[in-house]
């Protein structure tokens, strides 16, 4: 049993039978915004931690890895990333890792809801160092409108950093989507996606991967990594492009003229491999 004497914040699983917590000292910030719940507690141990409608989204103390592996892998397997694009990532912690490469000329994020950023901006505000930068562009908007509407080839790279598939983002892991993510790439483009938990959430990544290839998106690459603060502690993102997906560019990952807390060439290579009961679940899918 949890200690009756400590305050604690419980996100439950219920469908794994499971659940997570941590404990809490006092509540920092809450505002209900037109799309959701935005809430941010102060922890003893992880820092501070930012929940929407009650689910983990973030703390202090763990959101690198996250951030680091959502950036870092496509920008150093692209060939040339000079135009980005972020769907969703109002925390800015993604921004902040894709602005660290010199070789990115712009970098614009939409994401729907502006609360989750004036939070960022309050209670994290080491990830929005970079809001400022001059090749940066925020917006808040609708980012599925967006990206229908953007010119063909518009972006080398797109990161959706989006919520589980609920709410807001449902629309972001549909094959309408990623189909309009396909003309909006340019030669090379590779989208990446953060694709829930490879245990828990085997099910869904099949068939993100379903939706991508039949949205012209035929090859794909999905890297794991450690997340404590997300159900199972184990997360994932998967890339998607038309064109074949090169290797790490490992010279440039070595040489980057920043430092890392988790992400490094090995860490790359690492997360690209995968276990062998979810890389026989995704060989599935690309059979059909």
């Amino acid at each position: 049993m949890l200690p009756s004497d400590k305050k604690w914040f419980n996100e439950a699983t219920l469908e794994c039978g499971s659940a997570f917590s941590l404990t809490i000292t006092e509540k920092l910030f809450e505002e209900q915004s037109p799309f959701q719940k935005v809430e941010v507690f102060a922890t003893e141990k992880f820092g501070n931690l930012m929940t929407i409608d009650g689910l983990a989204m973030l703390t202090t103390r763990d959101n690198f890895l996250y951030h680091e592996m959502m950036s870092h892998p496509v920008l150093y397997t692209h060939p040339a990333p000079k135009r980005v694009l972020i769907i969703g990532g109002g925390d800015c912690g993604t921004l902040h890792e894709v602005l660290r490469h010199p070789e990115v000329e712009q970098v614009t994020q939409i994401d729907i809801d502006e609360v989750v950023t004036k939070a960022s901006r309050l209670f994290f505000p080491e990830l929005c160092e970079s809001n400022d930068d001059p090749r940066a562009t925020l917006r808040f908007e609708d980012g599925l409108k967006w990206v229908k509407e953007a010119a063909p080839g518009s972006y080398d790279v797109i990161i959706v950093d989006s919520t589980d598939p609920i709410g807001p983002a449902e629309g972001l892991f549909g094959e309408a989507f990623y189909r309009d993510c396909a003309a909006a790439l340019g030669e090379n483009g590779i989208l990446v996606q953060q694709s829930e938990s490879p245990l828990y959430h085997l099910e869904l990544l099949c068939e993100m991967n379903r939706f991508m290839g039949r949205a012209g998106l035929g090859h794909r690459q999905t890297l794991h990594f450690p997340q404590p603060v997300y159900p199972s502690g184990w997360w994932s993102c998967t890339m998607a492009s038309r064109s074949p997906i090169g290797a790490p560019r490992d010279e440039a990952a070595a040489a980057r003229p920043f430092d890392t807390l988790y992400y490094t060439p090995g860490t790359h290579h690492g997360g690209l491999a995968l276990p062998p009961f979810v890389s026989r679940a995704l060989a599935a899918v690309y059979e059909e």
